[in-house]
């Protein structure tokens, strides 16, 4: 049933599968948020729709798909139609449809890492890590934050845009996943996959590790024995490194201003989105602190 809230999605979506060959009809929305997802089950196809403005990272995006597929890394696969392309002012890429999955584990996250952090770069240009995408962005619609957490917010993002500049020596640069955690590198019956590849970029592999030392030594998720077999399996501990707090850093005001732009406009999440600003002002003792997911 089309409602009158996705009725411009279903539109864009219809447009889109006509313009590649697709039957539209019986079409699922998946997810309706900034980017639309929607599947096709009689063709066991996955159909997303990204922001607009968003058809340079839509192109890369696919570029990426194909380039893991010729280095047969396991994840996600590009449907067997011209992509990406354009519908209502929004660029459309088509996906086979996962199998049954869950999260990976740890262990699974890092061999998957590995495997892609070996990898020589490709030869299209994939674009620089930047890891204070949409920082600036969240934090002017975190309409719920007070003016003094908002300067304060806008000053460490400050020093760690200045701190990334100068930030020490560490593993030459490589391909990187960009958000690398176990909801993106998950956990088939054939095997980990990875997948959410838009984040792809060059840059440090120490920033894909991160991920799973902050989950540890910020937020409390993974247990020290968990983050130890991290470790083992990829052969490395980024902590160990000088520019882990830059990192470090880096990711956790890229989550607190993800659940204060959230909270914005889900009450609901106020309160997560405040206490994750009082642990990084100081005002809930020293890490690691208990974060609630933020979906």
């Amino acid at each position: 049933m089309t409602t009158s809230a996705t009725a411009p999605a279903r539109e864009a979506l219809e447009q889109a599968c006509v313009a590649v060959g697709l039957d539209p009809r019986g079409a699922e929305p998946v997810r309706l948020a900034e980017n639309q997802i929607w599947r096709l089950p009689g063709q066991r196809m996955i159909v997303r729709i990204a922001r607009r403005g968003q058809t340079t990272a839509a192109l890369r995006e696919v570029r990426v798909a194909r380039w893991l597929a010729e280095n047969h890394m396991p994840a996600a696969r590009l449907a067997g139609v011209r992509q990406p392309i354009e519908a209502g002012g929004r660029p459309v890429t088509f996906w086979e449809e996962l199998p049954p999955h869950q999260h990976g584990s740890h262990t699974e996250v890092a061999q998957l890492l590995k495997r892609l952090h070996a990898l020589p770069a490709p030869d299209f240009e994939l674009g620089h890590l930047d890891p204070f995408v949409r920082v600036s962005e969240r934090l002017e619609a975190a309409t719920t934050l007070t003016s003094t957490d908002r300067e304060w917010l806008k000053g460490l993002h400050q020093e760690l845009v200045a701190a990334w500049a100068e930030r020490p020596h560490g593993r030459p640069n490589c391909a990187v996943h960009g958000d690398a955690w176990p909801g993106n590198l998950i956990r088939t019956a054939e095997g980990p996959l990875m997948i959410d590849l838009e984040r792809f970029s060059l840059g440090p592999p120490e920033w894909d590790l991160v991920s799973t030392a902050v989950r540890a030594w910020t937020t409390g998720a993974v247990m020290s024995t968990e983050y130890d077999e991290f470790c083992a399996a990829y052969g490395y501990d980024v902590t160990d490194w000088a520019g882990y707090p830059i990192l470090a850093g880096a990711r956790e005001l890229r989550m607190v201003t993800y659940a204060a732009q959230h909270a914005a406009s889900n009450p609901e999440w106020t309160d997560q989105a405040q206490y994750r600003i009082d642990c990084l002002r100081g005002r809930r003792g020293p890490r690691p602190w208990s974060w609630k997911g933020i979906l």
